[in-house]
């Protein structure tokens, strides 16, 4: 339902997003994730029809986003980071209003189903300005339901919540993403692992991983940190497995020995015939689960130890073929 194809944006000399791909899928939460300044919101603007592209091309719902933006616009709901609001309004009369822009037909049942949607017909009558931040929250969601459309694009919609808010919206946008193509953005890494069935994580404006949350989460661990508890002395134990051929470095930790591997090798065989050998007992020898955040550091280490070798890689070029 939205497909980007190598989408690039220039603010002047200043590379927001540089050859951005991926594609969200009908009925799926999709979570678009990094930093502040990774380029998130950028690409949220142009999906929308906000901003035009530099260079490459994207659609939604089957409409390129240049070339058809009213037609995109009809069917994208939008809830941006700051929610546009008419505070001396009720939420009931906003909501109508924005069916009147958006052509709605019988506007007024249809601002009563998105506002039981949200949980918010009990404050119906309420003045927006009145309303508590997550509350607020729930009527910027509902204004991007009332025209029903197939693809929902929400930027950061839990920033400044309380985490009974949090939760709340949460299960929402998860209820959502059954009925519409969810682009759900966020730099809460933890977020994003409940809530989203495909995760795309985005730093310094490219797309540098890809995949379901426990997809990545296997790729990273094979070969990933491990974790030894033995019966017997921890010190001595720890320097058994720091001597272990392929390990980078190794810890003691959650009552045993957290230990990292130089490459993607299994260690455990190598770690369990060490410790075996000097005489431990072995009670438990496994791989480290890990969680979104440590996935999203993981690769980011891996980026800014690519980019540091490529200077390196450069000047030995050059001095061959000088």
């Amino acid at each position: 339902m939205i497909e980007v194809q190598n989408l690039t944006k220039r603010y002047g000399e200043v590379l927001a997003i540089n050859g951005v791909s991926f594609t969200a899928q009908p009925g799926q939460v999709t979570g678009f994730l990094g930093p502040n300044g990774a380029g998130k919101t950028t690409t949220m603007r142009i999906l929308t029809g906000f901003m035009p592209p530099t260079d490459g091309k994207a659609t939604v719902a089957g409409y390129d986003v240049f070339e058809q933006s009213m037609d995109v616009r009809k069917r994208v709901g939008y809830l941006p980071e700051n929610v546009p609001l008419y505070r001396d309004m009720t939420a009931r009369d906003y909501l109508s209003y924005i069916g009147e822009i958006r052509g709605v037909k019988n506007r007024k049942a249809r601002a009563e189903e998105v506002l039981e949607r949200v949980g918010l017909l009990t404050r119906a009558n309420s003045r927006i300005r009145t309303l508590s931040k997550g509350m607020r929250q729930r009527v910027g969601l509902a204004q991007a339901l009332m025209h029903n459309p197939p693809v929902l694009i929400l930027d950061e919609p839990t920033i400044g919540l309380d985490p009974l808010q949090v939760l709340e919206l949460r299960d929402l946008v998860r209820d959502l993403g059954h009925d519409h193509t969810v682009l759900f953005s966020t730099h809460i890494l933890s977020e994003a692992e409940q809530v989203c069935d495909n995760v795309i994580i985005i730093n310094q404006g490219h797309i540098i991983a890809e995949g379901s949350p426990a997809g990545l989460r296997s790729e990273l661990e094979r070969g990933g940190r491990v974790l030894a508890r033995i019966d017997g002395n921890l010190e001595q134990a720890l320097v058994t497995v720091q001597n272990v051929p392929g390990i980078a470095s190794a810890v003691i930790q959650m009552d045993g020995i957290v230990a990292t591997p130089t490459n993607h090798d299994d260690p455990r065989p190598l770690i369990a015939q060490a410790l075996i050998e000097k005489g431990f007992k072995l009670l438990e020898l496994r791989p480290l689960a890990i969680n979104l955040e440590e996935i999203f550091l993981e690769l980011t280490r891996h980026e800014r130890e690519a980019l540091a070798v490529e200077p390196d890689t450069i000047e030995e070029s050059e001095a061959v073929s000088s």
